[in-house]
Parts: C-alpha cells; sequence; structure tokens
C-alpha cells in the first residue's frame, strides 16, 4: 500500500489542477480512471511521477513526503522572449501582435517563420535598443477603464517572474492564450494570481509553468479610424512613439 502522505499528495495535485479522475488518467497515460490509485489499491508507477514532473514540474521527494517544496524549478521558470526578430540590418525591431495573430502566438512562440509575416518596424530610440519590446492589441474589456478593447500596447519583455511588480500592467502568455492582466505573486505562495482591472472579472491563480512570456507594458496606444491599413498603423505608431519618449524620460 502506498504511504498516505503520497496518496493524499497525488489527489492534491489533481484537484488543484481541476481534473476529474478519468481527466487525470488520461493526461497521465493510465487506464480510465485514477480511482484506484487514490483508493491505495493501484501502486504509482514511476512513469507516472515522471509524468508528473514533466508536465507539471511536481517535485517526486514532495510527492513521497521528503520535502515541502511542491514544485521544482518554480522560480526559475524562463519568462524571456522564445524569439528575437530583427530587420534588415540586424537591428532588433517591435513585431506587432494584433487580436487575430494572439490567437496562434502561443502555439507559434518558437516558429520564427510565423513572427515573420507579422507587421514590424525600427525603433528609432536609443532606449528601444537594448531592450526586447512588443506590441499587442488588446482584446475584451477586462482591463476597462485603462484599456479598451482593440487598442493596444507596448511592452517590454521580463526576464524572471520574480521581476514582476503588483502596480504594474503585464502582457501574460500562458500556454493557450495571451491575456493583459495584473500580476501578483503572493509570499509563502507557489501559484501566481492575474487580476482584471474590470471589477466584473474575478482574478484567478495559475502556476507558474502554465506562463511562456511576460511582457511589462509601458504605453497604450490609442489609434485612430485610418489604422486599419498597416501604413496608417504604423504612421500613428511612430507618432506614440514620441509620446512615450517623453514617459521613458519620466520613468
Amino acid at each position: 500500500m502506498e504511504n498516505e502522505i503520497t496518496l493524499k499528495r497525488f489527489i492534491e495535485v489533481r484537484r488543484d489542477l481541476g481534473y476529474t479522475q478519468a481527466e487525470f488518467a488520461t493526461l497521465l497515460g493510465v487506464s480510465n480512471t485514477t480511482a484506484d490509485i487514490e483508493r491505495g489499491r493501484t501502486k504509482l508507477s514511476g512513469k507516472i511521477v515522471v509524468e508528473l514532473f514533466k508536465q507539471f514540474k511536481i517535485n517526486p521527494l514532495w510527492l513521497f513526503g521528503d520535502s515541502e517544496h511542491k514544485y521544482l524549478e518554480s522560480s526559475n521558470t524562463s519568462v524571456i522572449p522564445k524569439v528575437v526578430t530583427v530587420d534588415m540590418s540586424d537591428n532588433e525591431n517591435m513585431v506587432l501582435v494584433n487580436a487575430k495573430a494572439a490567437a496562434g502566438y502561443p502555439q507559434n512562440i518558437q516558429d520564427v517563420s510565423w513572427y515573420q509575416q507579422l507587421p514590424a518596424f525600427d525603433l528609432p530610440i536609443p532606449e528601444f535598443r537594448n531592450a526586447t519590446y512588443r506590441g499587442f492589441q488588446v482584446e475584451g474589456d477586462s482591463m476597462l477603464p485603462n484599456l479598451k478593447p482593440g487598442e493596444w500596447v507596448l511592452a517590454k519583455a521580463i526576464e524572471h517572474i520574480d521581476d514582476v511588480s503588483p502596480n504594474k500592467i503585464y502582457v501574460v502568455v500562458l500556454q493557450d492564450a495571451v491575456l493583459v492582466k495584473k500580476v501578483i505573486k503572493k509570499p509563502n505562495s507557489n501559484n501566481v494570481t492575474l487580476v482584471s482591472l474590470n471589477e466584473s472579472y474575478p482574478p484567478y491563480e495559475i502556476k507558474p509553468f502554465q506562463i511562456q512570456e511576460i511582457w511589462q507594458v509601458n504605453s497604450k496606444i490609442t489609434f485612430g479610424v485610418d489604422a486599419t491599413t498597416e501604413t496608417g498603423l504604423l504612421r500613428q505608431l511612430q507618432e506614440s512613439m514620441e509620446e512615450l519618449k517623453s514617459q521613458l524620460k519620466k520613468d
């Protein structure tokens, strides 16, 4: 019989992640359901322990009661941009990810050719030269009143999840979505809380390993009606750059 603490922790992982016994069994490559494992009838195999680590970063030592650290690599999760794009003269440029492209962004996060199809422009501002910036279009109304649906934000890449600050806004790239949110890391918690400014959206918790990239929003751009074409978009972008330049000097 498995040790009770291991079974308790195995059940805790499944419930925390929000899976039924059948769904969890499918993910872990177990036949039918995890019910027998949870009752202690079937052995928790090494293969399952490996899957729990590979998929969810669950620390095997924690599972067996020998460690209080549930997750391995939780603070070392890299949120650095997976692809950095450059222009013809090898200067880094800014890629614009509109709402439609954002739908495919998490799946194409390492695909250089996918990025090459997106509009990009050079940043003739020294402050931008040594940092990676990206433009994202805001979808939905969860960040009202600060950000309206369809507006754009210019955001700077963050290297580490510990670098987030509770009073800034971020673009958070999960495994299946691109969200604009406030990011709160509570002390003594493995989880990260994503908070909307619009109070009709409740905050929710995610695990650090679910985050692929984090971008800190530095400024927003409200494009006028003639920004439907790429040239209109880029022209207005250049204008808002001037505004951003003056904001950067204040920072």
